[in-house]
């Protein structure tokens, strides 16, 4: 897709920045280069430092935003003050889809992780594009249907398996089919991710490399060494 770069009144570019990041967003997939153009319309760019926050708890957005390049981390605070990590949002994926058709505030926070290119699309217009390209707003309510889905697994899994079987169902998640896996996120963040201390994630990390299902490289890279084991143990429940 290509278009010329300008600017109108109200500052939304259509670049080739915007088409890159929207091109990479599977809910746009399928659209015109017509089609792709009027989403380009309607976004802007900006760019967040690490450790800057895209939204926080309590804001009212009606906006979506796609990460371009970086990462965001997605959490919650608990009644303590605590994080509770949800989610780490990688380039092509979006968020604040949930404001679009809700005028209840954002319950999480969404921070960079390192400096994250993101494209903020208005909410407002976006909905009218749904009403005018249907495939998109079925599109973002299957992703909205996997997230809930995925949400619900993690909370049954926090709630009834034990520090082993989180942790081994959470390699093999990371692990896609592969035996190499580099952690998105910190130990201490993946930790919070799963229930539990990072003391107890690293003794446990400990007990499957002594146990040999696992071999730990530095501070984020795991390998695999035994997946079948790994798998006995997320059977249990």
């Amino acid at each position: 897709m290509h278009c010329k770069n300008h600017c109108d009144v109200h500052s939304h570019c259509c670049s080739s920045e915007h088409e890159t990041c929207i091109e990479l967003v599977p809910i746009f997939k399928g659209l015109t280069e017509e089609e792709m153009l009027e989403i380009a319309g309607i976004t802007s760019s900006r760019v967040l430092e690490k450790g800057e926050l895209a939204y926080r708890a309590g804001e009212v957005t009606n906006t979506m935003f796609v990460v371009h390049t970086g990462k965001l981390k997605l959490y919650r605070l608990t009644a303590n003050g605590k994080e509770q990590v949800l989610q780490i949002i990688g380039p092509g994926e979006f968020i604040g889809e949930l404001t679009l058709f809700s005028s209840l505030p954002l319950s999480d926070f969404a921070e960079a992780m390192e400096e994250t290119s993101i494209c903020v699309l208005e909410g407002a217009k976006l909905k009218e594009l749904m009403g005018k390209y249907p495939q998109i707003a079925f599109k973002v309510m299957d992703e909205l249907s996997r997230r809930l889905e995925t949400a619900e697994s993690r909370i049954e899994s926090i709630s009834h398996g034990s520090v082993a079987e989180r942790l081994a169902a959470a390699l093999l998640d990371l692990s896609a089919e592969e035996n190499d896996i580099n952690l998105p996120m910190s130990k201490g963040d993946w930790a919070s991710q799963l229930g539990m201390s990072q003391e107890t994630l690293s003794r446990k990390l400990t007990e499957f490399q002594d146990e040999a299902l696992i071999t730990l490289q530095g501070q984020r890279r795991i390998i695999i060494n035994d997946r079948a084991v790994l798998e006995s143990i997320v059977a249990n429940y």
